[in-house]
């Protein structure tokens, strides 16, 4: 019997993984708002030469249609779009119904918590599984980067060996069982790595300076951003230490970079080739340019990835100076409020991914 996938959300990683697991065999449908704009057909391209073309089941907008026989739902979004998703479909779900997430450190385990109860079956990817991109919106993606293995954690999966079979069939990638939803949840990659980059390179900025270009991310990475990120990941690990996860599947950055300081740390990031090309996420303004604010390396990033990370020191009491000046900073360059007074309780935290101390417990027993 055909396992029926949805997809939800028509990004690059929604494309490229709806188009691999229907040439793979799977009964695959895709959830977007915008299913006129999709081909019945989806051809990837992948990084090896490779075209894969497949038939998508169905493609709508209505939940109705997809989600009751639906055995996995795969939720390919950005944080900030995750709870809306799940109270979109939460009316349909069925009991057998596994749901899950390509990434888990924009707090995808607490939120499916929080809306569909203690008994939902989740699964959460510590990292996304490839790296993705659409080329024609509905009818081309281009898979840009295959991982060596990929992790996966579980919550309420009493068959997790079957559902790691299928998703290592669907990815075409090996897929490695986690120990605990925590070291999915908790990451020191994006959370930590591109907030400290931002504020490196705009700390300085004030309203009305624009720079005369738009320097590379990652290839005129600098010692400053690495000692930030390195003090950040400091916190992070005791963080880490007082949960009940392993280190092994979160490496200290400079583990996992095979790197010893700061020096080799960003020479190890400028070379890396993948990276090469990816600008500061900045917008062209008559005399110049200026931070864009509204990119993902902001609204997400920092609502649903280092405030995360803050909220779990907060309930564990450990004190995070380097995270916290960064979001301080942050929260002022986006005009929000999140920490006041020292404290995590500004007027715009229910915006976030925020996590309280009565949620962490009651899922961290679960």
């Amino acid at each position: 019997m055909s396992i029926n996938i949805c997809i939800c959300g028509g990004g690059g990683l929604g494309h490229v993984i709806a188009g691999l697991a229907a040439h793979k065999g799977f009964n695959v449908s895709v959830l977007t708002r915008h299913p006129d704009q999709w081909n019945p057909s989806l051809l990837i391209e992948d990084c090896q030469g490779n075209t894969f073309s497949s038939s998508l089941a169905c493609v709508t907008a209505n939940p109705a249609e997809v989600i009751p026989h639906s055995d996995i739902v795969l939720l390919c979004l950005p944080g900030f779009a995750i709870e809306e998703e799940l109270l979109h479909i939460q009316p349909f779900l069925q009991e057998k119904t596994c749901i899950g997430s390509v990434v888990s450190c924009t707090g995808f385990f607490f939120t499916a918590y929080r809306i569909l109860g203690k008994t939902a079956s989740l699964f959460g990817f510590q990292r996304a599984p490839f790296i993705a991109r659409v080329q024609t919106y509905g009818r081309k993606a281009l898979l840009l980067g295959y991982k060596k293995e990929l992790q996966v954690a579980t919550v309420n999966i009493s068959k997790s060996d079957i559902l790691l079979q299928t998703l290592q069939e669907m990815l075409d990638t090996p897929v490695r069982m986690l120990h605990h939803f925590l070291e999915a949840s908790l990451t020191n990659s994006n959370p930590l790595l591109h907030p400290a980059r931002l504020y490196s390179l705009f700390h300085t900025w004030s309203k009305g300076k624009t720079y005369h270009e738009i320097p590379g991310f990652y290839n005129s990475w600098d010692e400053e951003s690495s000692e930030l990120l390195i003090a950040c990941d400091n916190e992070f690990q005791q963080i880490l230490k007082a949960l009940p996860v392993r280190i092994e599947p979160i490496p200290t950055l400079l583990e996992y970079y095979d790197s010893y300081d700061a020096r080799s740390l960003t020479c190890k990031i400028r070379s890396i080739i993948a990276f090469k090309h990816i600008p500061a996420p900045m917008e062209k303004v008559e005399k110049g340019f200026l931070p864009d604010f509204k990119s993902r390396y902001f609204t997400e990033d920092f609502p649903f990835g280092i405030l995360i990370i803050k909220s779990i020191a907060e309930i564990l009491n450990i004190d995070t100076p380097n995270i916290d000046k960064i979001l301080l900073w942050g929260q002022d360059v986006l005009n929000k409020e999140y920490i006041h007074e020292g404290e995590l309780k500004g007027k715009d935290l229910p915006k976030t991914g925020y996590i309280n101390a009565d949620l962490f417990y009651k899922l961290l027993k679960n």
